[in-house]
């Protein structure tokens, strides 16, 4: 590994995405007006204690009523795309197609139309969280029914947008949605169920995307010319020590529970889960006293629907683990239990390594290298659009210096990927173009490339150092000496 923290100079393939993200409940507010529906989050967000310093999302950045701001934004740092996500409860009140909102229609047309005035495309997210609450109501994504309403949902998108929108994302970060929303219970719905609930919904959201991507194939593409991908999110597993098999074997194991849950059965051969990850699971339910394994099989013909079931891999990376075998059974009641821990994973972390203000995140520029060679070896090289990346602080200061060095490293380590190791990666997001509501953490903690003061009720927006690094960047299309 020498040499991994230098830097190296060259610039990126030509038509490389450059893009900047955000998600509408962290950023849009409007919870209430024109017709918008409950979701989850403004649920979870307005009972109990569940987000730090009582924050939600009611206001947030205003963006509904600022986008044009945004799109300013936008324009000034000179990206070629933005990724935005469409709101199910404000186009669909209730999550079906017996209720749709023209309003919420006519936010979203004007945002696109906006973008495109200003030559930048937009990347579209279908799912990024925030379920209808009537559809949380009769079960959410442990409802087998979800898989319809998705489509149904996805399916009024591609007509009313898809013939400005050419890159669509179905799902962001499944695993963050099974996990902490199903598993600890610390994001909405609030539900703690790790050894079954957990299966089931990542099932049902393998299986929406499935179908909303052949929805688009069969009944759009071939007027709209788009493409559909999935967003996953995966931190890198280094064994902890590369000279013991054990901790080789934790390292797969994670990439397993990590990414190849939900990767395995749409990039890999067998359009199924990692045979490694049926058998931790069918090992978890029998200690746990059950008598068959709670992870769902897919059918025959849902194997070969999932199979080759999109057109390129969204991937957020933020930070790397050192991994080990758990010595000890994991206690299921710990207040901090960490997913990997029921798969029997103990996670690490080097203390060299520079923290941000998120109690999780280490800066680890030379694990997105590995993560990109793990995803090429392991799927035969697909095509990468690097959707999320990025850092916190906790500070309003406009000179944000560890941002910045953030930025560089982990853009230079994708270069490095793309023209050294020979990854297909087509795309650069940065996360966040401004600070907004960081979910359970509220307004704490700040991802932004653009500052927003959260206690101005115009949430005025200024630019950090971070957005002129990243524009500088982006019109050199790299690194050059």
């Amino acid at each position: 590994m020498s040499g991994r923290d230098e830097v190296y100079h060259g610039t990126f393939p030509k038509g490389f995405k450059w893009c900047a993200a955000t998600a509408a409940y962290q950023i849009e507010g409007a919870w209430n007006i024109d017709g918008k529906g409950l979701s989850i989050w403004d649920t979870f967000c307005h009972h109990g204690e569940n987000i730090a310093n009582g924050d939600n999302g009611d206001v947030a950045c205003n963006s509904y009523h600022k986008y044009k701001e945004d799109i300013e934004l936008l324009r000034d740092m000179g990206v070629s795309h933005y990724r935005f996500s469409i709101s199910w409860p404000r186009v669909m009140p209730d999550g079906t197609k017996a209720n749709i909102n023209e309003k919420g229609i006519t936010y979203y047309n004007r945002l696109i139309d906006g973008l495109l005035a200003e030559n930048i495309e937009p990347v579209v997210t279908l799912y990024h969280w925030d379920l209808p609450q009537a559809l949380q109501d009769n079960g959410g994504w442990a409802n087998d029914d979800i898989v319809d309403q998705f489509e149904d949902y996805a399916r009024l998108c591609y007509q009313r947008f898809g013939d400005r929108v050419k890159t669509w994302v179905t799902i962001n970060e499944p695993s963050v949605v099974v996990w902490h929303g199903h598993g600890a219970g610390e994001h909405a719905p609030g539900i703690e169920d790790p050894v079954k609930t957990i299966f089931v919904v990542a099932h049902n959201l393998i299986r929406s995307h499935t179908m909303a991507y052949h929805c688009y194939n069969q009944d759009y593409k071939q007027s709209q010319g788009g493409r559909v991908g999935i967003t996953l999110n995966s931190s890198w597993a280094e064994p902890r020590d590369k000279d013991k098999q054990s901790d080789l074997e934790a390292s797969e194991l994670a990439m397993q529970v990590y990414l190849g849950w939900y990767a395995g059965p749409i990039f890999s051969k067998t359009g199924d889960y990692p045979e490694v990850l049926k058998n931790v699971v069918e090992m978890i339910c029998m200690k746990s006293g059950m008598e068959e394994s709670s992870l769902p099989t897919f059918t025959l013909n849902e194997k070969m629907l999932n199979k080759g079931a999109a057109d390129f891999l969204g991937l957020n990376y933020y930070t790397t683990r050192l991994v080990s075998m758990l010595e000890d059974e994991p206690n299921p009641e710990a207040s901090d239990l960490q997913e990997s821990e029921i798969f029997g994973v103990k996670e690490e972390t080097d203390q060299s390594w520079p923290k941000a203000e998120s109690r999780w995140l280490y800066s680890v520029p030379w694990g997105l290298r590995e993560l990109l060679k793990w995803v090429k070896t392991s799927y035969s090289n697909p095509e990468v659009f690097i959707t999320e990346n990025g850092w916190s602080d906790d500070s309003g200061k406009l000179n944000d210096t560890g941002r910045v060095d953030y930025l560089r490293s982990h853009i230079n380590n994708i270069l490095k990927a793309i023209r050294l190791d020979g990854c297909n990666v087509t795309g650069y997001t940065a996360w966040s173009l401004m600070d907004n509501f960081e979910w359970a953490q509220g307004y704490k903690e700040r991802f932004g490339l653009h500052y927003v003061d959260f206690k101005d009720p115009q949430r005025a927006r200024k630019p950090k150092e971070s957005a002129a690094f990243y524009a500088n960047i982006i019109k050199a299309n790299g690194f050059l000496e």
